[in-house]
């Protein structure tokens, strides 16, 4: 992306026909457009960024005579999800991190040079010349989005996530029976007790084996998680290797961060209105996973125990 340049100053003389030793009055020229990116919590992703394009700043306008000077170009502003890190694409380097609604240049505009009339003085009555406007910086940049939400909704492809997200809250993920239906992180607004209290929720794509590596949506969904406050393990109820499942979750994200495993969490099965025998399996399922976590058992399709599943999430993460 490139800033503005600045407008170049003029080197004009006043032509007056009344005016017999008419001086230099040359105008500065226009400062260049900054390119500002700016973080809003309306905007989720950085799809329309993914084409690899140039940005321009408008340059700024040259200066003129009688002392007039050039307009200001104008500055160019680029929205982002709130999450948003920015990098130097050749270093690497972390150039900023959109942690809140925000805005920050990226590349300043050149200044304007500036006019004759600037530098008329004393010894010098009529300077023939003016500055040109300085180039606008340039900048290489690489984006990259790491999902700001206070509860993460992790689990295998189809499990449920999409659904869940969309019953307690208003998003409205694309939903289907099939593997990877959501190929972008969605984000939900849980509101509670009158809208006194808020917190979001963040549908993150499904894991599969060798995620950590990069296999399936591999790291382009792990490194969201990093930034919830917790977790909420989404299993599939209706398989019979839901221990299973929950181990490949809890070993992909120790693979790509060991620091993940140390995050608060709940196990929450979906699909119970599949089971049969309700009572008895859900026992067997609260001894089969007594030794890592607390187990809530719902039907997000049906809206089957999700009182009290924001029940205990209000009162697990945030003490309500």
């Amino acid at each position: 992306m490139s800033a503005g340049h600045g407008g170049a100053g003029s080197a004009h003389f006043r032509h007056e026909k009344y005016a017999e030793f008419g001086g230099p009055d040359g105008g500065d020229g226009g400062k260049g457009g900054n390119i500002i990116l700016r973080a809003e919590t309306s905007i989720q992703t950085l799809d329309k960024y993914l084409p690899e394009k140039t940005y321009k700043a408008l340059p700024g306008s040259p200066g003129t005579g009688r002392n007039r000077f050039g307009k200001d170009g104008e500055d160019l502003i680029l929205k982002v999800p709130v999450g948003t890190q920015v990098f130097d694409r050749d270093t690497l380097e972390l150039i900023h991190d959109f942690e809140e609604e925000s805005e920050v240049i990226i590349a300043l505009g050149g200044r304007g040079g500036k006019g004759n009339t600037f530098f008329k003085s004393a010894t010098l009555q009529a300077p023939k010349f003016a500055q040109p406007g300085e180039e606008g910086e340039v900048k290489n940049i690489l984006l990259s989005l790491k999902l700001l939400a206070d509860i993460g909704i992790v689990g295998l492809p189809n499990a449920g996530k999409s659904t869940l997200l969309s019953k307690i809250t208003e998003a409205h993920p694309k939903i289907a029976n099939y593997a990877f239906t959501t190929l972008i992180p969605n984000l939900g607004v849980v509101k509670r007790y009158g809208d006194s209290f808020r917190y979001t929720l963040a549908d993150i794509p499904g894991i599969i084996e060798g995620a950590s590596k990069g296999q399936g949506l591999g790291l382009s969904f792990l490194k969201h998680i990093e930034r919830v406050k917790g977790i909420l393990f989404l299993l599939d109820g209706s398989k019979l290797t839901i221990r299973e499942d929950l181990d490949l979750l809890r070993k992909e994200m120790e693979s790509y961060d060991p620091i993940l495993l140390t995050m608060p969490f709940l196990i929450v099965l979906n699909k119970t209105d599949l089971w049969e025998g309700e009572d008895d399996f859900t026992k067997e399922m609260l001894v089969e996973f007594n030794d890592i976590g607390e187990i809530i058992p719902i039907s997000a399709d049906k809206e089957i125990g999700l009182d009290h599943l924001l029940q205990r999430i209000d009162e697990y993460f945030f003490n309500k």
